[in-house]
């Protein structure tokens, strides 16, 4: 990452969890597709550990798609959320998670009870490109996944982001931030997708 000399310097750091192997292929993602690994149970401790030691003040949880657990992976987010709440109080904890599209209905419940204070969810681009970018996502139901957040917990900020350049057109752009909005969302970030 370009940036990762700012977020060092401000002591903030991102961690992938549940392994490297995504259940989907997304077209922009350079993530390894296939069967993941099973969770490990120490991983969430362990991360904790890791927070502490290099005196984190912000962390980012980010994840692969979990589509081969029941809960898609939040109870795994929800004990690390837990743990590094426990071993570094002051700590700000964001989570970028996936859509959790083919978990149980409410497993989300189990990852917003362990209060994140940023609840992060991109909806990535705009719908019309759905099915050649996220062929294994719907629009709506991200859009439906941060309402939920908000709905739950109104102390939980919740974010999003989209990638320009890939074709989308300004009013399909200002069509999403309207869509965000209305599902409450409280920051947008947008980036731009470079093809390789």
């Amino acid at each position: 990452c370009p940036n990762i000399g700012d977020c060092w310097s401000k002591k903030h750091a991102t961690f992938l969890i549940m392994g490297g192997i995504c259940t989907r292929g997304c077209a922009f993602c350079n993530i390894e597709t296939g069967k993941p690994d099973n969770l490990d149970p120490f991983e969430p401790l362990r991360v904790a550990k890791s927070v502490q030691k290099l005196g984190l003040r912000h962390v980012v949880l980010t994840s692969v798609d979990r589509d081969d657990l029941s809960d898609g992976g939040a109870d795994h987010f929800s004990k690390t959320i837990n743990l590094i709440k426990k071993h570094s109080p002051l700590t700000t904890v964001e989570v970028l998670t996936p859509d959790f599209l083919h978990a149980e209905k409410n497993s989300i419940d189990l990852l917003i009870n362990a209060k994140p204070h940023v609840f992060n969810h991109n909806i990535e681009t705009v719908p019309s490109k759905y099915l050649s970018v996220r062929p294994g996502a719907r629009y709506f139901s991200s859009l439906k996944l941060l309402s939920i957040v908000k709905e739950k917990s109104v102390d939980i900020f919740t974010k999003s982001g989209i990638m320009v350049g890939m074709g989308e057109t300004n009013d399909e752009i200002f069509q999403v931030m309207d869509d965000l909005r209305a599902a409450d969302v409280d920051f947008l970030t947008i980036g731009q997708y470079l093809q390789p």
